[in-house]
């Protein structure tokens, strides 16, 4: 993870600079310098060459005599600037602020911070591969063949490959699809939700992603899909990058609470609690949301909401056929939890904007909380009655 601050400067005088190590026999220099642009700090990688590459950019397709590469970040407070300018007027000031021009320099912008890069390197033998990523999911994260695409704007999970082989314009084509295939891996193993359908749908991308490989400069290397070892590589790489740029970013681990994954599907619990037919304890009205999040808070039974999300994100895509043994189980937690058996079962969550496992997951540990009866839940854990 990169950081640092220092004072404001006028546009085009870096208040500092961050080397980056990328021992390639072709590359002069790597940093991050921070930089004043319409008043607010940006921050821009570059990766210097010492002689013209060609590149292929998802942003800028093939560019043939490139000197350097890197990606631009710029801060929530200059999207509304750069939506009032134009993008190609504000990569254009850019450009002219951070003293390059678009004939030798081939950049990526990103609403991620620089100073969350996440620089990888993987090796095997006399190869050797670099992924520099910036990613953020909280905002635009999509599941493409799901979501509705509504504009186009560059990027948010930008990768840059850099390896020590000669690519072809074939391998370097091919390195898209990997990064990509990668990418999408360590969103699907983080359980990144799509912003536009959290409650069913696992993010792809965020929707602004592109992908820059450099031709570099060694032994030929035509392939790089995933049956040969360049592409092995790559894939490494990238899924390593993006899933360490995600955590410095926004603070996404696959071990987060389940508090959070609830959070990430916009399931509200206080909402849940203030909309549905849960007996209310006279004295106290928040008994049971309180009970509710201690249950959660016991490794047994935030597993079973963590089985049922996945169980969920299963049923959506049509691979359950059949629900009748989830449902044992939500009536076997549901009497667990009220320490006897449950004669009656009540849906006190219908909304249909809920996906159905999860209302009957959420349905369980709430028959169970109000039958309750006043002994430890679970056989020994701590007592949830007053």
């Amino acid at each position: 993870m990169l950081g640092g601050k220092g004072d404001l400067l006028p546009e085009g005088k870096p208040a500092w600079t961050h080397s980056i190590e990328l021992p390639l026999c072709y590359v002069r220099s790597a940093k991050v310098d921070e930089t004043t642009i319409f008043d607010f700090p940006n921050k821009t990688l570059i990766v210097e060459f010492t002689e013209p590459m060609l590149v292929t950019s998802t942003l800028e397709g093939e560019k043939k005599g490139i000197t350097s590469v890197g990606n631009h970040y710029f801060p929530r407070q200059c999207w509304s600037i750069e939506y009032r300018l134009g993008f190609e007027k504000w990569r254009k000031h850019i450009f002219k602020t951070i003293g390059k021009t678009r004939g030798g320099c081939c950049l990526l912008f990103t609403g991620a911070d620089m100073g969350n890069l996440s620089v990888q390197k993987v090796q095997f033998k006399d190869m050797t591969v670099y992924a520099i990523v910036t990613a953020g999911v909280e905002d635009n994260a999509m599941r493409l063949s799901v979501d509705e695409g509504m504009f186009y704007e560059p990027g948010t999970i930008n990768i840059i490959l850099l390896t020590n082989m000669r690519l072809s314009p074939r391998a370097m084509v091919r390195a898209v699809i990997t990064a990509t295939e990668a990418k999408t891996a360590a969103l699907q193993d983080l359980d990144v939700r799509s912003s536009y359908s959290p409650g069913k749908s696992q993010a792809t991308g965020t929707g602004t992603d592109e992908v820059l490989v450099v031709e570099g400069r060694g032994p030929a290397v035509d392939n790089a899909g995933g049956h040969c070892k360049l592409g092995e590589l790559i894939a490494r790489a990238v899924y390593d990058g993006v899933k360490e740029a995600i955590f410095q970013q926004d603070g996404i681990s696959a071990q987060r609470h389940v508090f959070l994954r609830l959070q990430e599907r916009h399931i509200n619990i206080y909402e849940i609690f203030n909309g549905c037919t849960c007996p209310d304890d006279g004295a106290n009205p928040h008994r049971h949301l309180a009970h509710f999040e201690q249950v959660l808070l016991q490794p047994r039974y935030a597993s079973f909401l963590e089985s049922a999300f996945a169980l969920s994100d299963a049923n959506e895509k049509g691979l359950l056929s059949n629900l009748d043994a989830f449902e044992t189980w939500c009536r076997s937690v549901g009497e667990e939890i009220a320490g006897r058996k449950l004669e009656t079962w009540t849906d006190f969550i219908t909304s249909e904007e809920i996906p159905v496992v999860m209302r009957m997951s959420l349905n369980a540990l709430l028959n169970g909380l109000v039958s309750e009866k006043p002994q430890s839940v679970g056989g020994g854990s701590p007592t949830l009655s007053n």
